[in-house]
This record gives C-alpha cells, sequence and structure tokens, in this order.
C-alpha cells in the first residue's frame, strides 16, 4: 500500500450505539484521527452474522474467501480485509466477549486459514486494539481472550492496546478510561505504519530453511540428552529426598 494513508476500523460490538462501548470507540479513533489515520466505525449489530458452520472440520482448505455466503459476514471481512488497523470494542458478557463478536471473530478464520491454503495468513501484518466495558467484572478477561485470538490469526498486538470501564456509569468521566482509549488508537495507527516496512512475519517454510524438521529436531534431542546427563544425578538425588519425607508431620489436624 506504499505511503497510502493508514485505514483504522473501528468495531462496535454492542447493540446499543450510545453506550460505553461505543463512546470508548469512538475515543479511540479520535486517536487514530490524531496520528492521521482514516478511521470508520462500524456497528457489528446492523449486519447478520450467522454462526460458524465449521467447514475446515470436514475438509481443511475448504474455509477461504468469503466464506458461506448467506449472511452478511462477508461485508464485515471485506472492511477488514481493506483497513490496516483494528479497534474492536465490546460490551463485557459473562466474562467474555458479545456473541454477535464471537460470531464474527469465527468468521474471520476465513483469512488465518490461509496460511494453510496459500502459505500466508490475510490477516498478517494488520494490528489490532481492544476496548472493553461492563457493568461489572470481566472486562480484562475479555480482552486477554481477543488479544490471543486475533494474535494467533496472525495480527500484531502492540504496547498499550487495550482500554476498559468496569460500572454503571458514564465511561467518558473517568479519565484514566478515555485516555486510554484514545492511546488505543493511537498505538494501533503507529503500528500499522511500521508494519508496512515488513513483508512476512510467520514463515511456513521455517523448518526447510533450518535444514529439515529432522534436522531441528535431533539437534534439540541432542541437547536435551546432554542436559538431562548434566543434571540426572541432582535431580535423582532431589527425587529419592522428596519421597523419604514424612509428609504426615505437616498435616493440619
Amino acid at each position: 500500500m506504499g505511503s497510502e494513508r493508514i485505514k483504522v476500523l473501528g468495531i462496535n460490538a454492542s447493540p446499543r450505539k450510545y453506550g460505553n462501548t461505543y463512546k470508548l470507540l469512538e475515543a479511540a479513533l479520535k486517536g487514530a484521527e490524531a496520528e492521521g489515520a482514516e478511521a470508520e466505525l462500524l456497528n457489528l449489530y446492523d449486519y447478520d452474522i450467522k454462526p460458524c458452520e465449521a467447514c475446515l472440520s470436514d475438509e481443511q482448505n475448504a474455509c477461504r474467501p468469503p466464506c458461506m455466503e448467506c449472511d452478511d459476514a462477508w461485508a464485515v471481512l471485506r472492511k477488514v480485509l481493506e483497513s490496516d488497523g483494528l479497534v474492536i470494542a465490546t460490551p463485557v458478557y459473562w466474562y467474555g466477549p458479545s456473541g454477535h463478536l464471537k460470531n464474527f471473530i469465527d468468521k474471520l478464520t476465513v483469512f488465518e486459514n490461509m496460511i494453510l491454503v496459500e502459505g500466508r495468513s490475510w490477516l498478517e501484518g494488520k494490528v489490532a486494539g481492544f476496548i472493553a466495558a461492563g457493568a461489572e467484572a470481566g472486562a480484562v478477561m475479555t480482552i486477554a481472550y481477543l488479544m490471543v485470538v486475533l494474535n494467533s490469526m496472525g495480527v500484531h498486538v502492540p504496547p498499550w492496546a487495550l482500554a476498559y470501564y468496569e460500572g454503571l456509569g458514564n465511561a467518558l468521566e473517568r479519565e484514566e478510561s478515555l485516555m486510554d482509549a484514545v492511546n488505543v488508537g493511537r498505538v494501533v495507527t503507529i503500528a500499522a505504519k511500521e508494519l508496512r516496512k515488513v513483508e512476512v512475519w510467520y514463515d511456513p517454510q521455517i523448518l526447510r530453511k533450518l535444514g529439515g524438521k529432522e534436522n531441528v529436531v535431533a539437534e534439540i534431542e541432542a541437547k536435551a540428552r546432554k542436559n538431562e546427563e548434566l543434571q540426572k544425578e541432582r535431580r535423582t538425588k532431589l527425587v529419592k529426598e522428596m519421597l523419604a519425607k514424612d509428609y504426615g508431620k505437616y498435616r493440619i489436624k
């Protein structure tokens, strides 16, 4: 994409287009725009996203764009593909993201699975930040889940890429949450600019370049055996000492 402007897509995964999830996402997009990004907010509940049909469980290579054309998923997937960065914002539903967002995340597999179809995830090189808002606990758990999933799909997660709010009040009135949200958009944009310099992250040919799987495994196993021999005497002694202890003396009656 060369020197083209960075595009950041904000995904509001709340049915409420006026609540704390929406507000913090708008704040994040302001942070993205401050760094020169072209920002767009998409309300996920405006789209019909049906559950994943698990096509890859029958045939791995069947999972590919545009996915099952039985809903609006491709309209959103295409926007993801056209974007450099994502800010995913969700309410907390029982310590996790909204069900509608989960449906969409499952549909993102059509991009991740391209690593098996043609050798590269179509999400690789993109950046994501995350926002969660809820009345009670669970925001950090929700974000942790989203971070792990998106990163496993090849998406880069930069430092400070999270913001959350827990409570019944107005999230914008809590300066820390507002500041964090604005910075989510900022760091996503900055990271997206830098990642344009890198062509490939996950290399499915890396074992071949290292001399083949057998060679890599042999070298690691040899080192592990050497370390085992060096530690064997001490660890055998340690285990014997532990087995000889009278654990009954430590029981609290």
